[in-house]
Formats: C-alpha cells, structure tokens, sequence
C-alpha cells in the first residue's frame, strides 16, 4: 500500500468512527441552525480559512439564530453570535463552560501548552491564573505604569525621528519594551532585539494556527501521529518548525532574568518578584515552571493584542479626522500643552477613553476568542449543544451588532458619550478580551497601556494620510490579517508634530528609563 493510500484509510476510519460516537449521543432535541453538513465530513468545507469571525456573523444573519452549530469531521462547533448568548452560556453557565478543547495542532503538536489561556481545568491552571491575576490586578497594574510611561516616550521620540512608514514596527518595539520591563526586567534594543524578533515570529505562528477548523488534526487528534515526511502531513511539518519558537519564547527571557538575579543585577519585574517570593514563601501553590509559564503567558498577551489596538487607533484617526480634532482638543484643555498626558489625567479625557473603547470595539484585537469546550450535554433556546462541542464567542459579531451599535462599521468615538461624559448605557466592548472565566486576567495592564500611548500621540502629533508622488492621497484598506490576534495590513500615514512646543516635550524624555 503506498503511504498516501496509508494516510486516506487512516483519515477515513477515524473520521467513520467519529461519526459513529457522535451519531450514538443524539438526544432528541434538535441541534442550533446551521450550513448543511455533508456526511462524515461535516462542515469542512464550509469554514473559511480566512476571517471566519465574518462568516459566522453573515450566517447568523442567514439562519435567523445567534447560536450555530457546525460539524468538522465529526467534531462539535457551536458558535455564539450575541451577548445575550455568551452570557447565558460562558458568563452564568461559566462553571461548565470554562474548560478549553485539546487543540493538538497548538497545544500538542507546537507546545504552546504552557499558555495558562490554553490548557483545560485543574490544579495547574488555577495556580497559573492565581499567579497572573496577583501581578495584574487593577491596583497591581498601577506599579507598571511608570514603565508604561516611559516606553510611550520613545515611541513618541521614534516617531518624530523617523517616517512612521513603519509604523507597526515602532507599535511592536513599543509593545515589547513594556511587557519585557514588567514581566522580565530586561531592556531590549532600539533597533533589531533579538526578543522582538523572537516575540514577532512566535505570536504570528500561534495567531495562524491557533483558528477553529483550520487544521484537521484539531478534529481528528490521532493524524498527529502521522509521520511529517507522509504527503498530506504538511501541518505537522510546520508544527516541528513553529515547537522551537513556542521552547524560544518560553525559556530565553526568564533564563535571562535567572542570570540577572544570580549576578545581582536584576531590576524590579514580575519574574523576579516571583522568584524572590518563592524562595520565602511556605506556600507551595505554584512552582518556578509556574512562573516561566505565567510569564510567558504575559510575553504572548502583550506582544501583539496592543499593537493591533494602537495600529487600530491610528486607522481611527485617519478614517474620522473630525474624531481626531476632538480628542486633541480635550487633551489640549487639560494639559495646556505645558506637558505630556499622565495616567492622573484620564477621568479627565472622557473623549479619549471613548477613543479607545471604539477602538476595541471597531478593529477587535481577538475577534474569535479562543474556544471554550463544554464536556456535558447542554440545552439553549430548545436547542442541544452536544457534549464535547468547542464553544466560539464571536466578539466579532457582537462589537458589529447593529442594534448595540448603530452604524458598527463607521469609527465614531461619540457613540460611547451622553452629554460630554461616558455613557454607561452604552455596552462597554469588554468581550474583546474573552468570555466568563476566562477573560483575560492582563486586560487592566493592556487597557493602560492603549490609554496612554493614545492620549500621548494625541498630544504630540497630527495623524494624516500619506500623499503619493502626485500628490494624492493614499487611502489604506482598513484590512487586517486573518489570525485569532488580528493585526491591521501595513498602511502608510503621516504623523506630524503638532508645535515645536510638542517637540521640545518629547525631547525632554530622552533620558527616561524604564
């Protein structure tokens, strides 16, 4: 038998054999609409490899129904539309749908099992997220924030030396000079670091892989026994490739700050505080292989969902100029342009905060979140959710609900106000960051860190778009790349200083640390 004739009977037994398990648990209630499923594959073929999120939503739309159910390969998808139905199902029934699907294409095959967002339920992940959550509660959060501070000036120091044509580059160094001060300790190169270089590839390989559907094997877990050199086997070729990435990025910046700490040399940072705590504390909760994992998990959090979020807002800017002279006029009545925008002025920037709020609701950073899985039977609207289905919260769909948020398409920061303050009547766009308990515990830290890069460039430049050698304005597309961390496709934009006063205040920050 050739080895591809090995393969296909491989593939058509284990998918025979799940259609049969999923034929026998049945019950008579009736399963939530959905596209029509072919036999034994199911939906395979119906889910787009890119944007998804989008497709969901168009079927929502098509059905009439904010829960769907798909099939891939025999595997369960149900996919929630609404807020009414993550709520009803992820937030009060949390205590059977917090656990997470096996995913072995991410979690198995490319090692990325020490994420505390992946694993399932049990004793090693509450002492995971009891770990993060002590290092990022709101109150925490704050002693980041001189950090926070001083990376936002050297983006803002960045942009005034060199044509932000780049500028998703200057938003990724920004980003990783934070999350390596606060979770490491370590000061990265202003040019070519190794850990943004490392942070940058790695994430890109999870935000690739890690889409419901996607990969067969997340379906069909036993093809990840197949040998990578069998035709057909190209994603476990690729797994092996992305595994080093996964080690890299866990292992080399806590090895560093393991060396810092034995040369005694080692600043302030969350592995540090953790490290020190263990060796004095008598609790045993949590291990160092809990710290290397949490901290990891802050590497992979912060590296890439602010970007998204800031590249986001300067596409706001461009797309709404008006919104953009509001904001600066806020900021300008606040700081007189006598100085730089300070965390101690945001309840007074209810403009800028509802700046960022559209952000996260218009450009999501996530806009699937990572599956959850439920392993009992459940019922919603006279509709059975299967037991072992993978669960999708579409914060895409919601944050684009046209009821919630009239004309969700168009970015209009006022939306979010009621008389020149923040409308609590207006749904916060909180589902960007996941779903019951499993939101994500660094928001507090990655909401501050939008905040004041916002108001700071807001205070310190001008956001337009880029002219071509006629003279013509260049409109970007407003697109973003497929991936479950959506970042948007390179854009050009012109961002120039506001006054020389807004120079002379940015040069001022040059010999701030972190």
């Amino acid at each position: 038998m050739s080895n591809t004739a090995a393969l296909l009977l491989a593939l058509s037994i284990s998918l025979a054999l799940y259609g049969f398990q999923w034929s026998r648990s049945r019950s008579k209630l009736q399963l939530p609409p959905g596209p029509r499923k072919l036999p034994l594959l199911g939906n395979v073929f119906d889910i787009p490899s890119n944007h998804p999120w989008k497709t969901y939503m168009a079927w929502s739309k098509q059905y009439d129904s904010d829960i769907l159910h798909l099939s891939v390969a025999g595997a369960s998808v149900v996919v929630l539309n609404s807020l009414k139905a993550t709520d009803s199902l992820l937030e009060k029934r949390s205590s059977i749908y917090s656990d997470r699907p096996r995913l072995p294409m991410v979690n198995e095959l490319m090692g990325w099992n020490f994420n505390i967002g992946m694993p399932g339920q049990g004793q090693r992940l509450r002492a995971h997220r009891r770990l993060f959550r002590q290092g990022f509660t709101p109150k925490t959060s704050m002693k980041y924030r001189p950090k926070q501070i001083a990376a936002t000036h050297r983006l803002l120091q960045r942009f005034q030396l060199h044509n932000p044509d780049t500028c998703i580059d200057h938003l990724r160094q920004w980003a990783s000079e934070v999350i390596m001060s606060v979770a490491y300790g370590i000061d990265v190169l202003p040019v070519g670091d190794p850990y943004v270089e490392l942070a940058r590839e790695a994430v890109h390989t999870l935000a690739a892989a890690n889409i419901p559907g996607k990969y067969l094997v997340d379906s069909i877990p036993n093809l990840k026994y197949v040998p990578a050199w069998l035709p057909g086997a190209g994603f476990k070729r690729k797994a092996n490739g992305w595994s080093k990435l996964a080690r890299a990025m866990r292992d080399v910046p806590f090895e560093e700050t393991k060396r810092q700490m034995e040369a005694g040399t080692a600043p302030f940072s969350c592995a540090a505080e953790s490290l020190n705590a263990l060796k004095e504390s008598e609790d045993n909760y949590y291990t160092e292989d809990t710290i290397k994992a949490a901290t990891g998990t802050m590497y992979i959090g912060g590296s890439d969902t602010t970007v998204s979020a800031v590249g986001g807002f300067l596409l706001g800017m461009l797309s709404n100029p008006e919104a953009q002279r509001k904001a600066q006029a806020e900021v300008d009545l606040v700081t007189k342009g006598q100085y730089l925008p300070d965390f101690d002025d945001e309840a007074s920037m209810p403009y800028v905060a509802a700046v960022v709020k559209e952000v996260l609701r218009w450009k999501p950073v996530t806009p699937i979140a990572i599956p959850h899985f439920v392993r009992v039977e459940d019922e919603y609207k006279g509709y059975r959710i299967p037991a072992g289905s993978l669960v999708i919260g579409n914060a895409w769909a919601i944050l684009h609900d046209e009821v919630t948020y009239p004309d969700p398409y168009a970015f209009n920061p006022d939306r979010f106000l009621l008389n020149g303050k923040l409308n609590p009547a207006v749904q916060d766009p909180e589902v960007t960051w996941g779903f019951g308990r499993r939101l994500c515990p660094g928001r507090h830290m990655a909401t501050a860190s939008i905040w004041i890069a916002v108001a700071s460039i807001l205070a310190t430049f001008d956001i337009s778009k880029a002219v071509d050698e006629n003279g013509k304005e260049v409109e970007p597309s407003y697109e973003y790349h497929s991936g479950f961390i959506s970042l948007p496709l390179p854009f050009k934009c012109v961002l120039t200083p506001r006054s020389e006063k807004a120079k002379a205040l940015i040069q001022a920050t040059a010999n701030e640390t972190l």
